[in-house]
């Protein structure tokens, strides 16, 4: 099985990783903060907005990879503080939906780069894609 390494202009990213790797038919996107653009600038109004921003950047990426937020399988949600749940799920849902994919939240002490919340995800390649 080969792999391709993405990455999209307009996502932040430190030259540690690649935005997502393509495995045969599965896409393994990289942790996503609610960074805005290239520079990286944390995106102003805490857990809700950067849940967004964190989730658009994983849209554009998942986009370079043939595939969008439909298509995801699960994603792993980092916060820096449980007490902002309702915040970030609030804004998740509104991007997913009523209908989301499969979800973890694992509450952390830090983040990189002062980040309060960090997402990656799995999803898939639909077929008549790949």
């Amino acid at each position: 099985m080969s792999t391709r390494k993405i990455n999209v202009p307009g996502v932040v990213r430190l030259p540690a990783f690649s935005h997502a790797v393509i495995a045969g038919r599965e896409v393994f996107v990289s942790g996503m903060l609610g960074a805005a653009g290239e520079s990286g600038g944390k995106v102003p109004g805490g857990v809700g907005p950067e849940t967004t921003r964190a989730l658009q950047n994983i849209e554009l990426i998942l986009r370079g990879c043939g595939c969008s937020l439909d298509d995801v399988v699960k994603v792993n949600v980092y916060l820096t503080d449980m007490s902002a749940f309702a915040e970030m799920n609030a804004a998740y849902v509104a991007v997913f939906g009523a209908d989301p994919p499969a979800r973890i939240t694992v509450g952390c002490t830090e983040l990189a780069l002062g980040a309060r919340v960090e997402m990656d995800c799995i999803a898939f390649v639909p077929a008549d894609e790949k």
